[in-house]
């Protein structure tokens, strides 16, 4: 383990409640490897089935809040999220007999309108092999009647989509196929690991997006990063107040800068441990939740992220990587939230063997 000074809490929760701390997911990457060679087994495009006709549903008070796409994508199990756009920008899908867009929130009472859609055989492979879902079962830190909390390894995404077979959610989704409404309460970048919250039910859901919001009826949602960056952070630079903006490159690829007509965005940092002038271990508390801001940020002060390959330093990241660290230093060690029932949850992730080992052999030098 190394977390510097940095304290990790327990979580002060009912004894119903599930919580376990992460065991070393280093072989999950190694899983990963594998995966792409032995537990993947690609769909089937040329044996469809095709749903028997229009559907209709009506949206109940707990199924209320949520996009239309999201819902879409769990009700329609199995579809990919070219498909599901797709019916939506031809108008396929109506909500009152009415076009809507893709970031659309249901409302109770909202009568949805489902065309025939081509979906997988039922009896066709499964998307995720069962190493995956092994690995990800191991690294579940928390888990109560309403909520799991996961520690994401670096290099898988939260969810698939833009050449992506799959994510965090559809391994979760396969791993618990009795669990109907699971959905991702928010968003780590691919290459980041640590906490990863998922919903068991939209009640769930809809409480912890208002304290991320900021208008629930507790103290929000705190979420803390570990990062490792170039050169020697000031101790005096405690914030960085600069405001993002988000670009679409023509590639496809989304860059974020910072830029007077971006978005209002504030990370808060503090030293962890420095390794000499080289490099410095920081904690970053992102007071707002932009796209990047943490990286962004980290390059706007002059100490970029090691192995990041869209904000980072080409030589630092080179350097890091022949120390064994071949990965994005950014981790979400810990988050704490309020509960519905009350009680407030507090857990924290390990960075991994990899991570530990680079640190070490800086610590060595």
């Amino acid at each position: 383990m190394f977390l510097g000074r940095l304290q990790s809490r327990r979580s002060r929760l009912p004894s119903c409640c599930l919580l376990r701390s992460s065991s070393d997911y280093s072989s999950i990457n190694q899983v990963l490897q594998l995966h792409e060679k032995m537990y993947h087994a690609p769909m089937k495009i040329d044996q469809p089935v095709i749903s028997a006709a229009v559907q209709t549903d009506l949206i109940s008070e707990d199924q209320a809040g949520q996009r239309i796409d999201n819902y879409l994508l769990t009700r329609l199990k199995g579809a990919p999220r070219t498909l599901i756009y797709r019916i939506l920008r031809k108008g396929e899908v109506r909500v009152n007999k009415g076009r809507i867009k893709p970031e659309y929130r249901l409302r109770a009472g909202d009568s949805i309108r489902i065309p025939p859609v081509r979906l997988p055989q039922p009896d066709e492979p499964a998307l995720v092999g069962q190493g995956i879902l092994n690995a990800l079962e191991s690294n579940i830190l928390y888990e109560d009647k309403g909520l799991i909390v996961v520690n994401k390894p670096a290099g898988l995404a939260v969810h698939g989509g833009s050449g992506l077979d799959f994510g965090v959610i559809e391994a979760m989704r396969q791993l618990r196929p009795e669990l109907q409404q699971l959905e991702l309460v928010h968003r780590l970048d691919r290459d980041t690991s640590g906490c990863l919250m998922i919903a068991k039910k939209r009640s769930m859901l809809r409480h912890l997006h208002a304290e991320l919001r900021g208008d629930g009826p507790g103290k929000g949602v705190t979420k803390c990063y570990l990062a490792l960056v170039r050169g020697r952070w000031p101790s005096t630079v405690k914030k960085v107040h600069a405001p993002l903006l988000k670009n679409n490159l023509r590639s496809g690829e989304r860059m974020v800068e910072v830029n007077p007509e971006g978005k209002e965005s504030l990370t808060e940092f503090r030293v962890i441990q420095r390794f000499g002038d080289f490099a410095t271990l920081v904690e970053a508390r992102p007071i707002t939740g932009r796209t990047h801001q943490i990286r962004v940020h980290a390059r706007h002060a002059g100490h970029p992220i090691a192995g990041d390959p869209k904000y980072g330093d080409h030589d630092f990241s080179r350097i890091i990587r022949e120390k064994g660290g071949k990965r994005l230093f950014l981790h979400a060690v810990s988050l704490s939230a309020e509960l519905p029932e009350g009680g407030r949850l507090e857990v924290s992730a390990e960075p991994g063997t990899v991570w530990d080992r680079t640190l070490s052999r800086l610590s060595e030098e």
